[in-house]
This record gives structure tokens, sequence and C-alpha cells, in this order.
């Protein structure tokens, strides 16, 4: 039987769904869904934004920021309007209410954030940072060799 190399993306994992489950909990009573903060978080940050430009940003399908951003219209913490220069695209945009639960959530981050790195000195949570984030992209680059791969499987079968 085959034995894992490196529990890095293990305890990574473990990260993200501690730090999710937690805020999943406490967003809640907000009227947010599992991991729906990130979306609205985003959009808060860069208002205007398009659909497909979020999806990107986040890193998952237009399928799934399809499926939010009625919700957040319904809940009114966004609104759509058309692009002044291309009328077929719409933009978000953060309402007030939007942007009072994203002072909340930067703070939840924040907070979350002092306890992840309690009792590391100020040069191990630079290092932290630099190596996840090296990480990251080179996760990044992995994906985007596989889907090119895919794309060319398709072509060629």
């Amino acid at each position: 039987m085959k034995q894992l190399q490196d529990p890095v993306l293990r305890e990574v994992g473990a990260l993200f769904r501690s730090a999710h489950a937690l805020y999943d909990s406490k967003y809640r009573r907000l009227d947010l869904q599992r991991g729906q903060f990130i979306f609205l978080t985003r959009i808060c940050e860069c208002p205007g934004i398009r659909q497909a430009d979020l999806a990107a940003l986040l890193r998952v399908d237009k399928t799934t920021v399809a499926k939010v951003v009625p919700k957040f219209l319904r809940s009114g913490y966004l609104t759509r309007r058309r692009d002044e220069q291309d009328e077929r695209v719409w933009r978000l945009y953060p309402t007030p209410r939007a942007l009072e639960l994203y002072d909340l959530v930067i703070e939840e981050e924040n907070r979350s954030a002092r306890a992840c790195f309690a009792g590391f000195s100020a040069e191990e949570q630079a290092a932290a940072r630099r190596l996840l984030r090296r990480m990251r992209e080179n996760c990044e680059a992995d994906l985007e060799a596989y889907r090119k791969e895919q794309k060319n499987d398709q072509k060629s079968g």
C-alpha cells in the first residue's frame, strides 16, 4: 500500500475546515450559509465586479457564483447594474447592509488570523505567509497545466 509522503495539504485542509466551521457558525445568524461570506467580502472589496471575474478571483466555477448572487440580491446584500459600456454585462455592488456585514467579517478574519499566529514571532508570521503564497502559486500552476492537458485530450479524443 502506498503511503502519504507529506501531510502538508491535509494540514492546510484541516486549517481551512476549522476556520470555515467557526465562520459558518458565527455567520449563520446573519443569513449567510456555508462559505458565502467570501463572496460578499470580495464584492465589497471590488464594487462593480462582474460575476465571471468574481468566479475567477475566488477560484470557483461560474455556476457557483450564479447560485449565490440571487440569494444576496433577495437578502438585500447586493444590487446589480448593467455595465455602461457593454449592456450585456451585469456588475455587482454591495449595499450598505453588505458593507456593515463586511466590517464584521473582516473583524472576525483578523481575530482568526491572530489566533492562528498565536505564539509566532513576526518573522515566523512573514515566513508562513510567504511560503503559503508560494504553495498556492505552485498549486495554481499545477491546476492550469492539468486543465490544458484536459483540453488537449478533448481535442484529440
